[in-house]
């Protein structure tokens, strides 16, 4: 008998699977029951509406992505883990400001999202890099590499972009060959790597 080790997702999944289907009464139900906690924190702690509402809308969208990508289990509840998402973002923010006083006697938030949290922090981390050094890599590869994570098959990259097979197989394995060098060589790469 094989055991799952995998913890079972939460109730809460659901938010999840709202994100990724765009299901516009479930992400109305976010908003009205999650978002008066981020706003009063992000309020007490030198932010107003305007910073509440973009810190919402970001980690929402680090939420989708992460789902998509990382096909993200709930396994505690959404209000914590966003909430703390939310908090992390918005200190990180803060970090960027000088003088700044912080309240922290929001309400605290149980142990276990507080691994998904830091999951979801490095899947960001790991994605701003990568999209930064793809940005550095010359035209060509940036769009080689675009088209290679869209389509199935390079096949179908290779006419889509009205070049051979053979020459399209070549420019993304040199392509891929330079974006790694590039992120090897970061210092961004090497503290993500120590974590």
């Amino acid at each position: 008998m094989k055991i799952n080790k995998e913890p079972a997702p939460h109730a809460d999944q659901r938010y999840i699977q709202a994100l990724l289907t765009n299901d516009g009464a479930v992400l109305t139900e976010i908003y009205r029951k999650f978002s008066g906690k981020v706003v009063s924190y992000i309020k007490k702690n030198n932010g107003d509406h305007e910073d509440a509402r973009d810190v919402i809308q970001e980690t929402l969208i680090t939420l989708y992505q992460q789902a998509r990508d990382k096909k993200l289990v709930l396994t505690c509840p959404f209000d914590a883990y966003f909430f703390l998402l939310c908090k992390r973002r918005w200190l990180n923010k803060l970090k960027t400001k000088k003088g700044v006083t912080i309240d922290e006697t929001a309400s605290s938030i149980p142990d276990e999202s507080t691994n998904l949290v830091l999951e979801t922090e490095l899947f960001e981390s790991k994605n701003r890099l990568f999209e930064s050094k793809l940005r550095e890599l010359g035209d060509k590869c940036q769009e080689v590499l675009r088209w290679s994570f869209k389509l199935p098959s390079m096949e179908e990259v290779a006419a889509k972009l009205n070049v051979t097979y053979a020459y399209v197989r070549k420019k993304k394995s040199l392509c891929l060959g330079q974006l790694t060098e590039l992120i090897r060589q970061s210092s961004e790469y090497k503290k993500l790597k120590d974590q």
